[in-house]
């Protein structure tokens, strides 16, 4: 048995199949960890999403930003499509409402104390140890899949507040958890939340770093696999220095579709279908 974790899917299901026959995934045998973002910005998302539930309880997954806006669209009234989203195939699909019901029951981060690996979308805010992070996570997992999930996505989307504090309640907690949890990019010096820089580490302003080379960050223990940040690349070094697997390669804006199989460390990528994109992210 071997256990993988392939990286942003974003609708590119071809890229998908094209991986999974070049690791001879056997669906008897093996297990697939997902990063998140299995739909939109590609052209298949519903092909996509359809592949991944058919693995049943071979898939891991965590839900990414994209997954939650996708709920959004369905479920939040007035909640519009934004430019670029290629999400109208699920919305309209006749197995829609069972799709996005596995999908909101997806959990926002996944640790496996055997492996010891920690799943998640974005990141891990450096102020949380990995126990909070799993509480946390749990609890808003809770909420969305709850009867009230609905307006909780409502309330999801926003950058504030940037900054935890357990104090936090409500909607102002929820936002804070899910875009730590599935936003996550970098951090100002005094430990915000800086949701609008993108790009590859060294191009933003000097009081900017990446959320995993924090200084003194709690979560350092924990080896933590994520996506989200196509335009990141680590060296081996700076892996094992961070403790990190960062796995977006950028499928969708034509990078690649990357597999890491946990047992030795191996990777496999497929050349991306889509068009090259500049600093897609």
């Amino acid at each position: 048995m071997a256990t993988y974790v392939i990286g942003d899917l974003q609708g590119c299901a071809a890229e998908l199949g094209a991986l999974l026959r070049m690791i001879e995934f056997d669906a008897a045998r093996d297990r697939i960890w997902f990063t998140g973002d299995l739909v939109n910005r590609g052209p298949a998302s519903l092909a996509a999403l359809r592949a991944v539930v058919a693995l049943g309880e071979r898939a891991v997954v965590v839900l990414g930003n994209h997954d939650l806006h996708l709920l959004a669209c369905r479920h939040v009234p007035g909640t519009k499509l934004r430019a670029g989203d290629t999400l109208d195939d699920i919305l309209s699909a006749p197995d829609r409402d069972d799709l996005l019901d596995w999908l909101r029951r997806r959990p926002l981060i996944h640790h496996d104390a055997v492996l010891g690996l920690t799943l998640v979308h974005a990141g891990i805010p450096p102020q949380w140890t990995l126990s909070q992070a799993l509480a946390l996570g749990g609890e808003v997992a809770t909420r969305l899949r709850g009867a009230e999930f609905a307006q909780d996505l409502a309330r999801m989307y926003g950058n504030l507040p940037d900054r935890w504090d357990e104090d936090l309640r409500g909607a102002q907690r929820l936002r804070f958890i899910i875009n730590g949890l599935t936003r996550l990019r970098f951090v100002t010096r005094d430990g915000r939340l800086d949701l609008k820089a993108k790009g590859a580490p060294g191009r933003q302003r000097g009081d900017l770093q990446p959320w995993y080379a924090v200084p003194g960050r709690r979560s350092r223990d924990a080896r933590i696999v994520f996506g989200h940040w196509s335009t990141l690349r680590l060296s081996p070094d700076e892996e094992r220095q961070y403790n990190v697997v960062p796995l977006d390669t950028g499928a969708v804006w034509g990078g690649s579709l990357t597999a890491w199989r946990v047992d030795d460390g191996a990777r496999f990528s497929v050349a991306s279908l889509q068009p090259v994109a500049p600093d897609g992210d």
